[in-house]
């Protein structure tokens, strides 16, 4: 199959070694102005399992039916102007790998400004957990187990996008599971980037240093009140499972280092808003206190602007 990854960012760099090295023909879209000389003509994953495999880069706007299958990887702040350059994308399903919420609504909205109304009714959402970092323009490193799970029952018209993709990754050699309750999968990973990624990018820190204070204080903290934001949304989660999930992914990814935190550190703008401000938003609008919530937003986006001044100074 012919397959494009928009976005060959870390996880984007992933599936397309993945995918490639499973025999489908990739090619990789970057961000706009990005030269195709900067990356190589072979991507890498280094870490587990690691491998390499030819991708094609290609530029501009990607022409009608040139693609089987498309993969969009890009930041959730990324979303719809990835979806601009698409083209007309026909009947190509279309995997969603953002974090947050509202994720096929905002790219549904893309596409419908990018006039291709009809390839609204082949996304299809998935929530992966593969712990990874960007090395190199094409290469990797990915540093402990995940999966990607996809919906068991989506709408009638993605259920061939969804069984494709599905079919698509698991010959890849990633860990598929089809969940029922998608949103509440979708919440899940939300509570746990809500606890990881702000207190890891605030300090400067790897997962693995969650599970000791003080850092392991600050994400119970935020968990806490991004709890009671699932809760008042109607995906309730004990404390006990929402802290078991926590330290899960804190020992499974604990030589890891945050997206969020590989963003700072490049000063690239990051997914503060698409995560814990989506939850900051929605606990406001329902009377619920969130001050760490609230403090952590203000200091990352702090850096973000900071970093978009081009001021690397500003802690």
């Amino acid at each position: 199959m012919r397959i494009l990854i928009v976005g060959p960012g870390a996880i984007g760099t992933l599936f397309a070694v993945r995918l490639a090295r499973a025999g489908h023909e990739v090619a990789a879209l970057p961000r706009a102005g990005t030269a195709s000389g900067t990356y190589p003509a072979k991507f890498r994953v280094e870490g587990i399992d690691p491998a390499e495999a030819p991708v094609t880069i290609v530029e501009g706007v990607v022409p009608p039916g040139r693609f089987e299958g498309v993969l969009i990887a890009v930041k959730g702040f990324d979303l719809a102007p990835a979806l601009g350059r698409l083209g007309g994308v026909g009947d190509a399903p279309i995997l969603l790998v953002q974090n947050g919420l509202r994720v096929v609504e905002r790219a549904a909205e893309g596409l419908r400004s990018a006039g291709a109304p009809g390839a609204v009714d082949h996304l299809v959402p998935a929530v992966q957990t593969l712990p990874t970092t960007r090395i190199a323009p094409g290469v990797s490193r990915q540093a402990g187990v995940g999966e990607v799970l996809l919906p068991t029952t989506p709408g009638p018209a993605a259920r061939d996008a969804t069984d494709r993709w599905a079919a698509w990754l698991a010959g890849a050699g990633l860990v598929v599971r089809r969940v029922p309750d998608f949103d509440r999968e979708v919440w899940r990973k939300l509570l746990v980037n809500a606890a990881v990624n702000p207190v890891t990018a605030d300090h400067g820190v790897e997962n693995g240093r969650l599970a000791r204070d003080p850092w392991r204080g600050q994400a119970l903290t935020l968990l806490e009140e991004a709890r009671a934001v699932a809760a008042a949304e109607g995906h309730a989660f004990s404390r006990e499972e929402a802290e078991r999930d926590l330290f899960r992914v804190v020992r499974a990814t604990a030589a890891n280092r945050s997206s969020m935190l590989q963003d700072v550190e490049h000063h690239r703008p990051t997914e503060i808003d698409s995560i814990s401000g989506a939850l900051l938003a929605l606990g406001e609008a329902r009377g619920i206190p969130m001050p760490a919530t609230r403090r952590i937003v203000a200091r990352i986006r702090g850096r973000s602007a900071a970093a978009g001044s081009g001021d690397a100074s500003q802690p």
